[in-house]
């Protein structure tokens, strides 16, 4: 961040996002009703996953594997959908990216109409969200870059700060409209299996809806002048080149931020389960005229995730305050320890509602430092290169995490030798959340004593 940039954060406020909003360039401002509309979308369908995923009689392994896969497609998705945008242009790229998205939504819709046919131990429904999940994921990761370079190419420098303020503050709103939509949806529905699916097919629904009016309005609305959006795709040859010229101060960085993430990735597809057939806790409130409206564990989740994005989206601007002052270390070292700690914190909790709301806005804190973070990233690079440099450090840290979600569902569930079927390991939820805290707070640990500071907030 620049000594230009950290002055005006002085008289920024969480406001400043929607104020910058209007005064945009309108590719931008198509760019950002897209993303809220894919960015909901995916928010309200992939946080219920594991419930969806168990009530049709998915295993906590196989719910493991998915979270794992999920993990490849993040780390593989942009480079080639960078090759994409560049031969088809990104207006082009995008829409095929939303049309992708929204019939993975769709094979997620219809899955359970396929329960009764098995591919080994599995259900042929269970398959099928694994494969929706494939074309479900493609705007969020496919598109990774050409929404980058068009932001990039639809302001002035000068306004480069702006353009990417709209775009995550759209994000980030829909990330907390998402799971409490999601929740006013499972509210007229039980608890049991059955429920749940036809519940979560109602949510799919809502998700396709917004699917296609992203699709559409982003096709129609976005007229590039110039589309130059993946014309600096080098390929691997150029990966491996960023990946030996990274910068020696993101080494510690990228080590502790590796661990925090494996660990996190262990058990962020079950913290549904946790919540909703772990300790299952929803919640019940009188309200006046109404009378008592009582939540089921799944309607709770969503404002439990609600609760989350909220605290995530008011701390985030006074925490860049705050870093100004302190530096960037500490505030993510202050992430990286809300992501060890809160596994255990959870997993231990009491069945009680309010507890858990504590919980979850205790969570919210980890984003405060995800501005802070990202600065830590792209401050050592040389003039030029933060996009590279930013890339390569994601990509290896994506790489890395990939198998954190198989390894967690594996302690979840319990290990057993594959030629005797003799146990060798009793699952234990317990077990699989303190392990992923340890593994979290080695990864702090390290930033704290290894970790430098960027010298401009020195």
């Amino acid at each position: 961040m620049s000594l230009e940039q950290a002055e005006s954060e002085e008289t920024a406020d969480p406001l400043d996002p929607l104020r910058q909003f209007v005064a945009l360039e309108r590719d931008v401002l198509v760019l950002s009703a897209a993303m809220f509309a894919f960015s909901l979308g995916f928010q309200m369908t992939n946080r219920y996953m594991a419930e969806y995923l168990s009530a049709l009689g998915a295993s906590a392994v196989v719910i493991g594997l998915f979270g794992s896969f999920g993990n490849v497609i993040s780390a593989v998705y942009p480079y080639p959908g960078g090759a994409i945008s560049d031969r088809i242009g990104s207006r082009y790229a995008l829409t095929a990216f939303g049309l992708c998205s929204t019939v993975g939504f769709g094979i997620w819709l219809v899955a359970p109409a396929f329960s009764g046919t098995t591919i080994g131990p599995t259900s042929l429904a269970v398959v099928a969200i694994f494969v929706g999940l494939i074309l479900a994921q493609a705007w969020k990761s496919f598109g990774l870059g050409a929404t980058f370079a068009i932001v990039k190419q639809a302001v002035p420098p000068s306004q480069l700060a702006a353009g990417f303020a709209s775009t995550e503050t759209f994000r980030r709103t829909a990330f907390l409209v998402g799971p409490l939509l999601a929740a006013a949806l499972f509210y007229p529905f039980g608890s049991s299996d059955g429920a749940i699916v036809t519940a979560f097919q109602l949510v799919l629904l809502v998700a396709i809806v917004f699917g296609v009016l992203g699709t559409v309005v982003q096709h129609v609305l976005y007229r590039p002048d110039e589309d130059s959006v993946g014309t600096e795709f080098e390929g691997v040859t150029q990966l491996l080149a960023d990946l030996r010229a990274m910068p020696a101060e993101l080494r510690p960085l990228l080590v502790g931020d590796t661990l925090v993430r494996f660990a996190n990735g262990m058990v962020y597809v079950f913290f549904v389960i946790v919540v909703t057939r772990f300790l299952e806790v929803g919640l019940s409130v009188s309200v006046p005229v109404v009378g008592t409206v009582s939540l089921s564990p799944q309607s709770y989740f969503g404002i439990l995730l609600g609760i989350e994005m909220l605290v995530a989206l008011v701390t985030m601007i006074p925490a860049a305050r705050v870093a100004e002052r302190v530096g960037l270390k500490p505030i993510v070292a202050l992430g990286f320890a809300v992501y060890a700690v809160f596994p255990i914190l959870l997993i231990n909790a009491s069945d009680d509602a309010a507890v858990l709301a504590g919980l979850f806005a205790f969570s919210g804190l980890r984003f405060a430092g995800l501005p802070a973070h990202k600065a830590l990233i792209v401050g050592p690079a040389e003039l030029g290169t933060g996009g590279r440099v930013t890339g390569a450090y994601y990509l290896l840290r994506n790489v890395i995490v990939i198998p954190s979600a198989a390894l967690g569902g594996l302690l979840w569930s319990g290990v057993s030798n594959p030629v005797t079927g003799a146990e060798l390991f009793a699952g234990d939820p317990t077990a699989a959340f303190t392990v992923a805290t340890v593994i979290g707070l080695v990864g702090t640990a390290y930033f704290l004593l290894f970790g430098t500071e960027f010298e401009a907030y020195r």
